[in-house]
């Protein structure tokens, strides 16, 4: 009597874990993982689906990740990919590395920032704004030199030593950089680039190192995403941001949706299927837009914070994702090959400094180790 009650409770508990375990799902996410990792962590929750979760570095966001799906072609080792762009995006469905899937909450996406093809789905989106340190902008300042207003001010003279900005080789400046050659030409882009190449601007890693410097009065202002932009805000940095190109005629800012996508493939497809509804939910939308990313829902009616920015608020610069894509995919060795490896711009006279001061210190304690 006793074996068989011992054994009842035991086929209980094995089919209480039984159905619990509803499988797994692989997701490899270029969102950062401050950002994103709490809501995968609710899905897992919420589903009993176990998530395995890679995520990128800042210095090579989205491109790592992404030549990662490429690599593993034929066998993918991840199911959904949630990327925080979408020039990277059109790169893997034109080598036909994606699978389509229209979501049910795709439906209310506007079409602008989705493929018609259900090939990628935009949400949650940032916009490329210029971010500056208001203690550098003194009234003296400000009545000689103004405020910068936009892509121009890049090119302008004035500004030579003052300004920041992440290499266009991974991530939204890649975009950024793509969606110029898409809309201005290849010719008229790379004159562009000369001259803000000879500007004096400092080049670096990424988006959050230049709101870093910034922040720190390093630079009097960069470009950045509303993202970072807001991160500045929370750490009390004296910052304050400037939405580019925004007057009568001009051509508007870059907003760039994060993007989720199914992989070609993807052994777990109905789990895949559902952390993209997941993603794709105006519960993520209004989680992520009252975050630390504060960002911009593409769902009509989602909430924002106070202050907060929604796509209503913005004048947008009119993008052909395809095309950004294309132009990504064509002009990538070449922004490799002008600004990788290259010597940053801009006050670089202190990390000489420090290089000189460490090198001297090894220099000491060889000799002390030697004596």
């Amino acid at each position: 009597m006793r074996w068989t009650l011992v054994f009842t409770i035991s086929l209980l508990f094995l089919g209480q874990i039984g159905a619990q375990d509803k499988g797994e799902v692989s997701i490899y996410c270029s969102l950062d993982q401050p950002f994103s990792e709490s809501l995968l962590e609710e899905f897992a929750v919420k589903t009993g689906i176990k998530v395995k979760k890679t995520f990128d570095t800042e210095a090579t966001k989205t491109v790592g990740l992404v030549n990662k799906i490429i690599s593993e072609e034929g066998n993918p080792r991840c199911d959904v990919y949630w990327n925080n762009e979408v020039g990277q995006t059109i790169r893997l469905k034109n080598k036909g590395l994606l699978q389509p899937y229209k979501s049910p909450n795709a439906a209310t996406i506007p079409d602008n920032f989705k493929s018609k093809d259900g090939f990628w789905t935009g949400l949650a989106a940032r916009a490329r704004v210029i971010i500056y340190n208001k203690e550098q902008f003194s009234a003296d300042t400000l009545k000689e030199m103004g405020l910068p207003k936009g892509l121009d001010d890049l090119t302008d003279k004035k500004w030579a030593g003052y300004v920041a900005m992440a290499k266009p080789i991974a991530g939204t400046t890649l975009t950024h950089f793509g969606s110029l050659f898409a809309s201005w030409g290849t010719d008229t882009t790379k004159k562009w680039m000369t001259s803000i190449r000879q500007n004096n601007i400092y080049w670096t890693l990424g988006n959050a190192q230049v709101m870093r410097d910034v922040g720190a009065g390093r630079y009097a202002w960069g470009y950045t995403d509303t993202d970072d932009a807001n991160v500045s805000k929370l750490k009390g940095h004296p910052t304050a941001i400037i939405i580019p190109d925004q007057g009568e005629g001009e051509r508007g800012t870059l907003v760039i949706p994060n993007s989720v996508m199914i992989i070609k493939g993807a052994k777990n497809l109905e789990n895949a299927k559902k952390l993209v509804d997941f993603i794709l939910s105006t519960e993520v939308e209004e989680k992520l837009a009252f975050g630390r990313s504060a960002q911009i829902p593409l769902h009509p009616g989602v909430k924002v914070p106070e202050g907060g920015l929604s796509l209503d608020s913005i004048k947008a610069m009119k993008v052909d994702w395809e095309a950004v894509g294309a132009a990504i995919s064509e002009h990538g060795d070449y922004l490799h090959e002008t600004f990788d490896g290259k010597e940053d711009g801009g006050k670089t006279w202190p990390w000489i400094l420090g290089s000189v001061l460490v090198l001297g210190f090894v220099i000491s304690l060889a000799k002390r180790s030697a004596a």
